[in-house]
């Protein structure tokens, strides 16, 4: 009988193991078939006085634009999207391109965030499960439309718009003083909505999705870990379907926020409980209305 009882437990703490070892593997395995399918694909793309030309201030631009991005999202739980797409608007970039170049950088940066946070403890595994898929579905359904049905100049000031929206609710929720704990409904429902406007905004994810957790009074640490881990797959969707449907371009633009959010993601994960949340909340809301507004006045 005793010995049945430590077969048992050796199996459960095996399968346990085994468990635990996937929310590695899984995301590595993603990210290295990812790159090996784009070089595979492109690579007569790239030459060597391609790669000398692409060396200037716009790659570090773009660079900066990716690391400044993936530290607020890493640390925050929420800004990447709103973060980078109002800076590339703001730059000049397309919102088709800039959406689409969010989106397969966030492929990789999100995957480094998720395993940063995995590697720190932040994550609930319940709570990624629960936002897993419904997201998966919302982001697909609005890269589908951005990259085949929506006219990207014609949304161009809705989505600064919806940019300065995000920015407010970011804001708001900073300022709150004080957060009652409420049970979390309609998490599906919750996970479509932000999957669904992050794709065609290029961004909305953690805004939506955290904003509302935390304000739902979910422990900050595991929400905004769980929201990342959970990110990764929404953005891994994403971005798959913006490559079927609308190819892939600005490989300046998607390599300088790869770069730059890749090598933050163990910063801001690390982060995650040491910088006071408000204060970085609140300047992170006023700077994308800021930028928001310069796009505006571009367009008006």
């Amino acid at each position: 009988m005793e010995n049945e009882l430590k077969l048992n437990s050796t199996i459960v703490k095996s399968d346990s193991l085994l468990k635990e070892k996937l929310w590695v593997v899984i995301p590595v395995v993603l990210l290295l078939g990812l790159a090996v399918t784009l070089i595979y694909n492109h690579h007569a793309e790239f030459s060597w006085d391609g790669f000398v030309q692409g060396l200037d201030e716009n790659l570090l631009a773009f660079f900066l634009i990716g690391a400044f991005a993936q530290l607020v999202d890493g640390a925050l739980g929420m800004g990447y999207g709103a973060t980078s797409t109002s800076f590339l608007l703001a730059y000049g970039v397309s919102p088709v391109l800039s959406s689409t170049a969010v989106h397969v950088s966030e492929m990789f940066t999100t995957g480094a965030s998720a395993l940063s946070h995995h590697r720190f403890g932040n994550i609930n595994k319940k709570l990624v499960k629960h936002l897993l898929i419904p997201g998966v579905l919302g982001s697909i359904t609005g890269a589908y439309l951005l990259s085949d049905v929506i006219d990207g100049d014609i949304i161009k000031p809705f989505i600064a718009v919806y940019m300065i929206i995000l920015a407010v609710v970011i804001i708001r929720k900073a300022l709150r003083k004080s957060v009652v704990k409420k049970k979390t409904k309609k998490l599906g429902v919750l996970a479509v909505f932000g999957g669904f406007m992050d794709s065609v905004g290029g961004g909305g994810w953690g805004p939506i999705v955290t904003s509302t957790l935390l304000g739902r009074g979910r422990n900050p640490k595991y929400t905004i870990g769980s929201v990342n881990a959970a990110e990764f797959a929404i953005s891994f969707a994403s971005g798959i379907t913006f490559m079927l449907f609308g190819g892939i371009h600005g490989w300046q633009i998607i390599i300088g926020l790869i770069l730059g959010g890749v090598i933050s993601a163990p910063i801001a994960a690390y982060l995650v409980n040491k910088i006071k949340r408000k204060p970085m909340m609140v300047a992170v809301g006023v700077l994308i209305i800021i930028l928001s507004l310069k796009t505006l006045s571009k367009l008006l």
